[in-house]
């Protein structure tokens, strides 16, 4: 059995997303695992091979019956839209020219668009598409990676995570139309921003920790420890705002934890029988997380193995599982 200081080392080596994702966070120094995919994946991939599941950086519908997600399951990552019981799955995008990498969908607050990044024309942008996968409209142009795009709660702005100019990583921030970009962090590895549903606040990690932003003064008001073994990231928000979900491999490998607003009482609210739990997105009525599951842990032989990814739910007062996944 791994140690949790092998973990950590394997953590570090970026494994458990494609490789457009492993790549930022290699540079961030983060650990690897959740939004997107699992594994360094190329390999694997490049065989077109779909018989391993391989679905992951789930989101909701402001509706809180559909849930958008990127699945390997035609070889590059596409995104595919389903309802809650997982029966039924649309894909939104398509294949294009270039082969693409495409993800971290995200609905806007009414639903009626969907931004996401790809590298489609050859470098990893936001771009915006209508609900039904179609109008695609490219939102930035900069020879930085961007990627990660969240919606305010009223629709205006976007924020999104770019290494122009920090090869760290920071967060930015636009308006929905792709003008005003403005840098809202400046130094060190600043990833996957969420707004708060007061639109006033930001949910971010920086480095191994989980941060709140306060967007008026730019203040950062820390959360989690990774220096007291109490790491934490890729955080989201309840609807109410009164706490936030992330994950954590602090106990050896990955779970889910919740923690209210003001960084008290953290609590354990997925550990699966075996691998990994990440990347944990809150359901519009505050009932459910998606997140991804990784049975095999999603870092032992990433280059060579073809690690599975699937997409669940949870419903957070019964405990019950769902899986998304097809």
């Amino acid at each position: 059995m791994e140690t949790p200081q092998q973990r950590r080392k394997q953590d570090d080596q970026g494994a458990g997303r494609p490789l457009h994702e492993r790549v930022i966070l290699t540079v961030l120094g983060l650990v690897g695992l959740g939004a997107a995919m699992s594994g360094a994946w190329w390999l694997w991939n490049q065989s077109g091979a779909s018989a391993v599941v391989r679905d992951g950086s789930p989101n909701w519908h402001p509706n809180g019956q559909q849930i958008i997600f990127s699945s390997e399951e035609g070889g590059k990552a596409e995104l595919f839209v389903t309802d809650l019981s997982g029966g039924h799955r649309d894909r939104l995008t398509t294949d294009n020219a270039r082969p693409a990498d495409e993800g971290g969908g995200a609905y806007s607050p009414d639903g009626n668009l969907i931004a996401f990044h790809s590298d489609r024309d050859g470098n990893f942008e936001i771009y915006v598409m209508n609900a039904e996968g179609e109008a695609v409209r490219r939102l930035t142009d900069d020879p930085g990676i961007d990627q990660a795009p969240a919606w305010s709660p009223d629709g205006k702005q976007l924020v999104f995570m770019s290494n122009r100019g920090n090869p760290g990583f920071d967060v930015m921030r636009m308006n929905a139309d792709g003008s005003g970009v403005e840098r809202l962090t400046t130094t060190g590895a600043n990833g996957y921003p969420q707004y708060a549903r007061d639109g006033l606040q930001l949910a971010l990690h920086v480095g191994r920790d989980v941060y709140v932003m306060s967007l008026s003064t730019r203040g950062l008001r820390r959360l989690t420890y990774e220096s007291h073994n109490g790491n934490g990231m890729y955080p989201t928000w309840s609807p109410d705002g009164s706490r936030l979900a992330f994950m954590s491999w602090r106990n050896g490998r990955t779970e889910i934890f919740t923690i209210k607003a003001d960084g008290t009482e953290e609590q354990v609210v997925v550990t699966m029988p075996t691998g990994d739990a990440v990347d944990p997105r809150w359901s519009p009525d505050g009932r459910f997380l998606a997140f991804v599951h990784l049975p095999e842990g999603g870092i032992t032989n990433a280059q060579q193995t073809p690690s599975q990814c699937i997409v669940y739910t949870v419903e957070l007062g019964t405990g019950r599982l769902t899986r998304i996944s097809r």
